[in-house]
């Protein structure tokens, strides 16, 4: 069972998360995949504050969002449209039991990297496969190995600071703390207008992903009962992310 970060835990967090990851150019993809594949119904897994899963529903698909953060999901609760989705409280292992049959499953931004452990990466695609119908299909990006994204996880290249209604102005920075392939850890800070917490300004949030290869994405599929269709690059981050297109076939 992966355990998810602060970021998307801590309520003080969760609620700066859209405003800091503001840019979701990545999810036309997905949504035009959505269109292409003639879905009509999808589950979301790991959907965090419900972006992708209320643009979907706003298309006119059936969307069952799954978190296991209740911090992130009532954040996409409180959004337009959100009485269009089912909210489902709970890990990837919890889409199994949904009786959804869907056509379509979705694993945006970090979601497939954050199953460290080959245990735990396996029971995510086991659970995704009981959830889809036969034939259905699953998509998930993940970070290309060779080319090293987590050189860029420093406070020289991602610091920001945004207005959080509310809030006030929060300052955001990152910190590379391992590099232990195929594992990456790294940590988020915020920092909030003094005075406004009573336990210091700053909060952090550690974070570790794995980066698996081509190869190994492939077979781990082929293990779970599904075939990879196509590989795709993300338009939002050429040559950087693969992002898998696999059918349930068993």
């Amino acid at each position: 069972m992966t355990t998810p970060d602060p970021i998307f835990v801590d309520p003080r967090l969760a609620r700066l998360y859209d405003a800091f990851d503001d840019d979701r150019g990545d999810l036309d993809l997905y949504a035009g995949l959505a269109e292409r594949l003639g879905a009509r119904t999808v589950v979301d897994v790991g959907c965090g504050t419900g972006v992708l899963a209320l643009l979907l529903a706003g298309r006119g698909l059936k969307v069952t969002g799954v978190d296991p953060a209740a911090a992130s999901l009532e954040v996409a609760r409180r959004k337009p449209g959100a009485d269009a989705v089912t909210w489902v409280e709970g890990g990837a292992d919890a889409v199994a039991g949904l009786g959804l049959a869907a056509d379509l499953a979705t694993m945006t931004g970090n979601v497939a990297q954050v199953f460290t452990g080959d245990d735990d990466w396996a029971g995510a695609l086991a659970a995704v496969h009981d959830a889809l119908r036969p034939g259905g299909v699953l998509v998930f990006e993940t970070r290309v190995p060779a080319r090293q994204a987590w050189l860029r996880w420093t406070r020289e290249h991602r610091s920001a600071s945004r207005t959080i209604p509310g809030v006030g102005e929060v300052e955001s920075w990152s910190d590379l703390l391992e590099v232990a392939l195929p594992l990456v850890t790294f940590q988020s800070s915020y920092r909030f207008p003094p005075g406004l917490l009573p336990d210091g300004d700053v909060v952090t949030s550690v974070s570790t992903l794995r980066f698996r290869e081509r190869d190994e994405v492939e077979a781990s599929l082929a293990d779970a009962g599904f075939t990879v269709e196509e590989v795709l690059d993300a338009p939002d981050r050429p040559g950087l992310e693969w992002v898998f297109v696999a059918r349930r076939v068993r």
